[in-house]
């Protein structure tokens, strides 16, 4: 049990993924998010009465609703399909037939290893077969499956799987610039470091369209 158990925490401090999909159970909507808001305020105030603090203190009495309602609605809001965003599109009428970039989509997710924030950018591509998509819902899809608990790599596959599947076409990539909480404030603690995934289909993986997208997002990411 103990070889387990410490296998298990090596994964998580090495921030490896063990699935391409986010790891949820088949019960995972049973139930409404009033109930599971109810269910995480009482997990919450447990955590927080184990660690000595005082919850009748004007402070923090409404700190474990809040952390509930936070969890259910809005940072891990896009575990639920029902908040996936409806992404129209619209025939290419003026035929345009070169690379579509959206560089700096600021990124706010969280690392399913310590529960603690990624924050960065994404930048993403396509070639328009004959549909283009509004530029705002590239956001959204970026935002949508960041809201979750994630691993960088994973997010970044799910980006470009979702607007192949929206825009019917493998040209699609997707390279995300983040700092991991859980490296800079705790562990090794290194500020300065921040991680890099990319996804390339279609065209993107020949080198010119490659290196035409890289050299358009120049990773100058500022956070």
């Amino acid at each position: 049990m103990t070889n387990n158990h410490t296998s298990v925490d090596e994964l998580g401090e090495n921030h490896i993924a063990t699935n391409a999909k986010n790891p949820l159970r088949n019960d995972a909507f049973e139930l409404s998010d009033d109930k599971k808001i109810e269910l995480i305020k009482k997990d919450v105030e447990n955590i927080l009465n184990t660690l000595g603090m005082d919850l009748t203190d004007d402070s923090l009495k409404g700190t474990p609703n809040r952390v509930a309602k936070m969890f259910v609605k809005e940072i891990f809001g896009g575990l639920n399909p029902n908040k996936k965003p409806n992404s129209s599109t619209f025939k290419n009428n003026y035929k345009y037939g070169e690379m579509l970039v959206e560089k700096n989509i600021t990124l706010y997710s969280t690392c399913e290893h310590h529960l603690l924030p990624i924050v960065g950018r994404a930048h993403v591509a396509y070639i328009s077969n004959g549909t283009v998509v509004g530029l705002s819902k590239m956001n959204r899809i970026v935002d949508y499956f960041a809201k979750r608990p994630q691993v960088q790599e994973r997010l970044t596959m799910q980006i470009v799987q979702e607007l192949q599947k929206v825009l019917n076409t493998d040209d699609v990539a997707c390279v995300i610039d983040a700092k991991h909480l859980c490296v800079n404030s705790r562990g090794i603690r290194d500020i300065d470091s921040s991680t890099i995934t990319s996804e390339f289909g279609g065209k993107f993986k020949e080198e010119n369209t490659r290196n035409e997208f890289l050299n358009y997002i120049r990773l100058e990411t500022k956070f």
